[in-house]
Parts: C-alpha cells; structure tokens; sequence
C-alpha cells in the first residue's frame, strides 16, 4: 500500500512540474568585485572583570575501591 501511495505522489509531483513554463527573462551576472581588498576590522570592546579568589584547601578523601573477578574461560582454543 506504501508503494502505490509513493507512486501517486510521485506521478502527481511530475504533473505539477511538466505542468509549469518557465522562461527566462533576465541573464544573470556576477557582482563586481574589488580584487585589492584590505582586511577588515574587529569591533573593540572596554570590558571591566570582577577580580575573583579561588581559595585552596588540601583535603584527604577516601575512594572505594572496587575488585572485579572476570569468569574464567573454559573454552580456550
């Protein structure tokens, strides 16, 4: 059923373009450009930061430790 509606909108879509005339009336052209460019200029900006203090403590933390005991392979080649 996915395909016979895929079909309808496709064969619908390519009526509704072979249905449309286009004719151009205007030949493009390319903008003119100014090969000796220099290069631009970044905006500038006054920025006034709060001082901020990082204190530093030395602290002792205990971490679990974890053993992990893998199966063992019988099956070895």
């Amino acid at each position: 059923m996915r395909a016979i509606s895929r079909l309808a909108v496709l064969l619908a879509s390519s009526f509704a373009i072979t249905a449309c005339d286009v004719d151009q009336t205007k030949e493009a052209e390319l903008p003119d450009v100014d090969v000796n460019a220099t290069g631009g200029q970044l905006p500038e900006y006054d920025v006034d930061a709060p001082t901020v203090n990082v204190g530093t403590e030395n602290k002792t933390v205990e971490v679990p430790t974890i053993d992990v005991d893998a199966p063992k392979d019988d099956n070895k080649e």
